[in-house]
């Protein structure tokens, strides 16, 4: 059962259907998941009880959901990277031909796009080079980790002393990421193309749209579980 004491992240890890009430009520449950609902709510128009009642909605209803929270770090960490890593890796590519195509076809009528394409061509980049320090550095720390202690090994202490500093890291670079898609969300009206948008514009912004939805899943899998449930095991050796 969820609880208010719980924070946001606490209660998607728990339950993954929780993250549809969040994005109904346009509440950050990845990069900000270490509040409460009523901190979330200190500064918003809807109230706190209402959201309440529809996560108590969706948990009394059976879950088909993955329980990634029940799964190992190592295995979650594969999951991750296969899935959504290449997920960036494939849609960041389209998504930057895209947009210079409605550059330049669509920029003197709606200019937002060269400003759009700009913020998008950052979030891709940052996003490339942070997938790689994961993959390379901390990933591999996590699977050494989960191997010492299925086996009753002295685990080496890594180059970064600790695996929090490397976490810490890669949390705020989510934040980052994360504050230049809301810009993206705030020019295109929540997705809304224009009246004259041609099938390209629609795909473009349908796109973006589905790239932020993967990405908050995405940060929620490693800020929420991967990441306190790593810092956790190397404080046990």
């Amino acid at each position: 059962m969820l609880t208010k004491e719980q924070t946001i992240g606490e209660m998607v890890a728990q339950d993954f259907r929780a993250a549809q009430v969040f994005r109904k009520y346009k509440i950050d449950f990845c990069c900000k998941g270490n509040r409460t609902i009523d901190e979330a709510c200190e500064n918003k128009k809807f109230q706190a009880e209402d959201i309440y009642n529809d996560l108590q909605k969706i948990s009394a209803e059976k879950s088909g959901d993955i329980d990634f929270n029940s799964w190992p770090l190592d295995l979650l960490a594969d999951y991750v990277e296969k899935t959504h890593h290449r997920y960036v890796e494939e849609n960041s590519t389209v998504l930057v031909q895209y947009l210079n195509k409605l550059c330049k076809v669509h920029g003197d009528r709606h200019p937002e796009l060269f400003e759009i394409k700009s913020i998008f061509t950052e979030i891709s980049g940052e996003l490339a080079a942070h997938m790689k320090k994961e993959e390379l550095i901390l990933f591999p720390f996590i699977k050494r980790m989960v191997n010492a202690k299925e086996k009753g090994e002295e685990l080496v202490t890594p180059h970064f002393g600790t695996v929090e500093s490397p976490v810490a890291m890669m949390k705020h670079e989510h934040t980052v990421v994360g504050d230049l898609f809301v810009k993206i969300e705030n020019l295109t009206n929540n997705y809304q193309f224009p009246d004259d948008a041609c099938g390209t514009y629609q795909v473009t912004y349908k796109m973006l749209e589905d790239f932020e939805k993967d990405l908050h899943t995405h940060i929620h899998l490693e800020n929420n579980i991967l990441f306190p449930k790593a810092i956790a095991l190397e404080k046990t050796f």
